[in-house]
């Protein structure tokens, strides 16, 4: 089993990398969060990777941080939740947000992640609430402004990555925090700081 990669980043696009290591390029499949805190290509990068065996398949996920490697073998253990399944979760919500909302059993931060529906949010916090204990889980933000949610949620919904709007989100009120408690200022300050 490959259980780590290291190696020249020949390529790198949302969801997917190839990795060249001894000559031979890997394709892996990586979350957003890993996506965005990749160097540049032509860098060598170092990737802690899960490997999925099937009859008609063979697939690489990898991870920078080995917590989120972690909590994506955690997350495919729930019946129903795949390996793509599983990275669409942690590209949905920071490793420490997805434990938080699990042992919380927060199903409606849950459900807003694509793929998620009510069920599943719900199995996920049956079947893993009691087995993040040695996962640390980062204190749920505090919302920063009744705007917030509502500017988040119109973000989502344009297409741009909820990590990323969250960042936009939190800049913008960080310039001005006065812009968290009206929606059309927040929004457009958002939609700077994103573009």
């Amino acid at each position: 089993m490959i259980a780590h990669l290291r190696g020249r980043l020949l390529l790198k696009t949302p969801g997917r990398v190839i990795v060249e290591a001894g000559g031979v390029g890997y394709e892996v499949t990586i979350s957003i969060p890993t996506f965005t805190a990749l160097p540049a290509e032509g860098a060598e990068v170092a990737l802690h990777i899960y490997t999925q065996v099937r009859e008609d398949l063979l697939a690489l996920f990898g991870f920078l941080a080995l917590d989120e490697k972690r909590l994506f073998e955690r997350l495919i253990t729930v019946s129903g939740v795949g390996p793509k399944l599983a990275v669409t979760i942690l590209s949905g919500l920071s490793p420490e947000r997805t434990v938080a909302a699990i042992r919380g059993q927060d199903h409606a931060t849950l459900t807003r992640i694509p793929g998620v529906g009510k069920k599943l949010a719900e199995r996920l916090v049956v079947e893993l609430k009691d087995k993040l204990e040695d996962m640390a889980a980062a204190p749920a933000p505090a919302p920063a402004g009744p705007a917030a949610e509502d500017v988040l949620s119109a973000l989502v919904n344009l297409g741009y990555q909820r990590p990323a709007a969250q960042k936009a989100i939190e800049t913008a009120i960080a310039k001005k925090p006065a812009a968290g408690e009206s929606f059309d200022e927040l929004f457009r300050m958002a939609l700077q700081v994103i573009r």
